[in-house]
């Protein structure tokens, strides 16, 4: 079982267990896009959360849901591939937790830490690589440049973390300066500073953006060629016009103040444009 504002990757993965006839729940948000350990119903075999949203960034109670897990009996699943730049992603020792290379620097692949009694079916059949759980000859590059970049991120998450938050509210507040309201909920990632605009269209305010240079995304980065709705932003109760017209805008460890006041003055621009818009 999982939540609704859960990433496409782990949702199209349940969609697949459903239609092979397992039994699915998928669980509802609060407002800010935020899981209740609460739900978890009794009889649940596999609970998968992420460390934090993927598109508003709200921190998830993954200690919480994992602590219910347990106590159900169920298997735990964190998707670490948004937060560990910024969290601790072993604080909550799960039963498995994924990494994606390329949020933390690595580039592509990833790793998938398994607890010792946890069995793994085989991804591929073959030989006893992996310790018989994938065949084939292994990807040590992959391996050593996931290993390496935990450790780097490791090192810098907090000085990082204080660094960026204060510029991530300066980009907050130009949000709500710009008509905007202000999605996601506390604790949040310190760098996502996201927002809904239900006068404006995400892909007028991502092209009002571009032309200033600042790359931003109308929902999920991975997702940024879809014009379609953000189901995180549905699943949180925002209007379908709410949901088309977000925006979604992420520091890195190379922002910098510069950087800050280009975005603050592109987004001072956005409320002028729009009116120029409706009546010229």
């Amino acid at each position: 079982m999982t939540w609704a504002a859960e990433h496409q990757s782990v949702l199209a993965a349940v969609r697949r267990l459903e239609l092979e006839g397992r039994p699915v729940t998928v669980l509802p948000v609060d407002r800010a896009a935020r899981a209740d350990p609460a739900d978890i119903p009794a009889g649940a075999g596999l609970v998968s959360i992420g460390l934090a949203n993927n598109e508003l960034g709200t921190v998830q109670p993954v200690a919480e849901v994992v602590t219910r897990a347990r106590e159900l009996g169920a298997l735990s699943h964190v998707d670490a591939g948004q937060g560990p730049c910024w969290l601790d992603p072993h604080a909550a020792q799960a039963d498995l937790v994924s990494f994606s290379g390329h949020k933390i620097g690595a580039g592509g692949g990833g790793l998938l830490r398994a607890a010792r009694h946890v069995k793994l079916e085989p991804l591929l059949y073959g030989g006893p690589q992996e310790r018989s759980r994938r065949a084939g000859r292994e990807d040590v590059r992959t391996a050593v440049a996931v290993s390496v970049a935990l450790a780097g991120v490791g090192a810098r998450r907090v000085a990082e973390a204080t660094r960026v938050r204060p510029l991530a509210q300066r980009v907050r507040a130009a949000l709500l300066e710009a008509g905007g309201q202000l999605t996601g909920g506390e604790p949040c990632l310190p760098n996502f500073a996201t927002a809904v605009f239900g006068d404006r269209r995400g892909e007028d305010l991502l092209l009002a953006l571009d032309l200033a240079g600042i790359a931003a995304s109308s929902g999920s980065a991975c997702a940024s060629g879809s014009l379609d709705p953000s189901h995180v932003l549905l699943a949180a109760g925002y209007s379908l016009q709410e949901a088309l017209g977000s925006l979604r805008l992420t520091l890195s460890y190379l922002t910098s103040d510069a950087d800050i006041e280009m975005v603050e003055s592109a987004l001072h621009r956005l409320p002028r444009a729009a009116r120029e818009k409706v009546h010229g």
